[in-house]
C-alpha cells in the first residue's frame, strides 16, 4: 500500500504539495466521478420479501372493509324496510364475523411490521457501524495521498529502475486506485442505505401507529356490534313470544266469532221452524252483489284475506280484510241488515256483526265506537260506527269480513273496484 510502506523499490521520501490539493484524491482515483449509478442500489431481497407481505396485507384488509360496508349497507336497507328482526340479527353476526377476521388481518399485519421494524434497525446499526469503519479507513487514505501531493504516481513510475519494475509499480497502483474508489462507493452506499433504513423506519412507525388506533377502533366496534346483536336477539325472542301468544288469541277468537254465529245462525232457524213463524227474509246480500258493494270505509288495504307471511316468519290467516284509514273515520253498513253484535271481541276489538238474513252476515272489527245498538235495523250506507286500532302492531284500520251462510270469504270479491 502507498502510506506508511511506500512503494515496492523506491527509497523516496513524501513530499508536500502545495498547490491542487482540492483535485488530488480525483487524479489519484483515476480522475473519473465515483460511480453514481450506487446511489440507487436496489432495495434487498428480505426487504422486498417484507414489502410485498405488507401489500398483500394491505389489500386483504381492503377486501375486509369493502365486505363490511357492503353489509352495513344491507342493513340500513333491512332497517328502512318490514323485514324480519331475524334477519337483522343475521346481518349483525355476519358484520361481527367481518369485523373480528379484519381485527385478526391487523393484527398480522401488526406482528409482519414489528417484525419488519426490528429487521430494519438490524440493518441500520450494522450499516452505521460499517459505515464508521470505512470511513475511518477511507479519511487515512486522504491523509496519505495529501501527504505524497498529486505528482506521486508520475514520480513512482518513472522512478523504476527497470521494464519490470515498471509494470509491476502499474500494477500496484492500479490495484491500490481501483481499491480506494470501491473504497469511496461502498461508504457513499451506506450512507444512502442509511438514509434508505431511517425513512423506512420512520414509514413503519407511522404505519404501526396507524394500524394499533385502527385495531382499536376495530375492537370498541366489534363489541358495539356484539352488544347490538345481544340487544336484537333479545327483541326477536321477545317479538316471537308476543307473536305466539298474539297467534294463539287470533285463534281463540275466531273460533269464539265462529262459535258465536253459529249460535246465532242455529237461534236464526230455530225461530224459522218454530209454530206460526214468519216467513224468513230473503238475504240483502245476493250473487248479484258481486263487486258492486260500496267499501265501508275508503282507505289502503294493510292485509288481504288468507295467510299472510310476517317480517318474523310466522303465519296468519286473516278471515277478512285490513282496510288502513285515519282513526274516527265513519264506517258505512255494505248492505241492509240487523245488528246481532256490538261488543268487544278479543283482539278483534269493538266489533259490530250485521246479519243480512238468510244466514248471510258481515263483520265490522277494531272500532273505536259504535252509533247502533243490537238488534237495530240499519239500511245499507249508513253509519254504524268509526275506525279504531284494536291492534297494537298495525294502524288504525277496520277489519272488514263477509260470511254468506257464515262462511267466510273474500271481501274483495264483493266490494266494488276502488277509484
Amino acid at each position: 500500500m502507498i502510506g506508511a510502506a511506500g512503494l515496492p523499490g523506491s527509497s523516496r521520501a513524501p513530499r508536500a504539495r502545495g498547490t491542487s490539493r482540492s483535485g488530488a484524491l480525483t487524479r489519484w482515483l483515476g480522475g473519473g466521478a465515483v460511480v453514481a449509478t450506487l446511489l440507487c442500489a436496489p432495495t434487498p431481497v428480505h426487504a422486498q420479501s417484507a414489502e410485498a407481505r405488507l401489500r398483500q396485507q394491505q389489500q386483504e384488509l381492503q377486501q375486509l372493509r369493502d365486505e363490511r360496508r357492503t353489509l352495513e349497507r344491507r342493513m340500513g336497507d333491512l332497517q328502512r324496510s318490514a323485514r324480519s328482526l331475524a334477519e337483522e340479527v343475521a346481518n349483525l353476526d355476519r358484520q361481527a364475523d367481518a369485523t373480528a377476521r379484519l381485527v385478526g388481518a391487523l393484527e398480522d399485519q401488526l406482528v409482519t411490521m414489528n417484525a419488519e421494524v426490528d429487521s430494519a434497525t438490524g440493518r441500520l446499526v450494522r450499516a452505521e457501524d460499517e459505515l464508521l469503519g470505512k470511513r475511518a479507513v477511507l479519511q487515512r487514505r486522504v491523509v496519505d495521498i495529501y501527504k505524497r501531493g498529486p505528482l506521486y504516481s508520475a514520480e513512482a513510475m518513472l522512478s523504476a529502475r527497470s521494464f519490470g519494475e515498471l509494470v509491476s509499480r502499474y500494477k500496484y497502483l492500479y490495484e491500490v486506485a481501483r481499491r480506494d474508489r470501491s473504497l469511496v462507493a461502498r461508504v457513499e452506499t451506506l450512507r444512502d442505505e442509511i438514509a434508505n433504513q431511517r425513512t423506512l423506519l420512520v414509514r413503519l412507525k407511522d404505519d404501526l401507529e396507524r394500524n394499533r388506533s385502527e385495531k382499536a377502533s376495530e375492537q370498541v366496534r366489534l363489541r358495539a356490534l356484539e352488544q347490538q346483536r345481544a340487544r336484537r336477539l333479545t327483541v326477536v325472542q321477545r317479538d316471537a313470544t308476543q307473536t305466539q301468544r298474539r297467534l294463539t288469541q287470533l285463534a281463540r277468537d275466531e273460533a269464539r266469532l265462529a262459535n258465536l254465529l253459529a249460535t246465532l245462525e242455529a237461534t236464526r232457524r230455530r225461530a224459522e221452524m218454530a209454530p206460526n213463524a214468519a216467513p224468513a227474509a230473503p238475504s240483502t246480500l245476493r250473487t248479484a252483489d258481486f263487486g258492486t258493494l260500496d267499501w265501508p270505509v275508503d282507505g289502503e288495504i294493510l292485509y288481504r284475506f288468507g295467510r299472510v307471511v310476517n317480517p318474523n316468519n310466522t303465519t296468519t290467516r286473516w278471515n277478512g280484510l285490513g282496510i288502513g284509514a285515519a282513526a274516527g273515520t265513519p264506517v258505512k253498513a255494505v248492505s241492509a241488515g240487523e245488528v246481532v253484535v256490538s261488543e268487544q271481541i278479543g283482539t278483534y276489538g269493538l266489533t259490530i256483526i250485521l246479519q243480512h238474513g238468510a244466514g248471510d252476515y258481515s263483520v265490522y272489527g277494531s272500532l273505536a265506537g259504535t252509533s247502533v245498538r243490537k238488534g237495530a235495523i240499519v239500511r245499507k250506507g249508513q253509519t254504524i260506527g268509526t275506525v279504531g286500532a284494536a291492534d297494537p302492531d298495525l294502524p288504525p284500520h277496520l277489519h272488514f269480513e263477509i260470511r254468506p251462510r257464515g262462511r267466510a270469504v273474500d271481501p274483495l270479491e264483493w266490494l266494488r273496484g276502488q277509484r
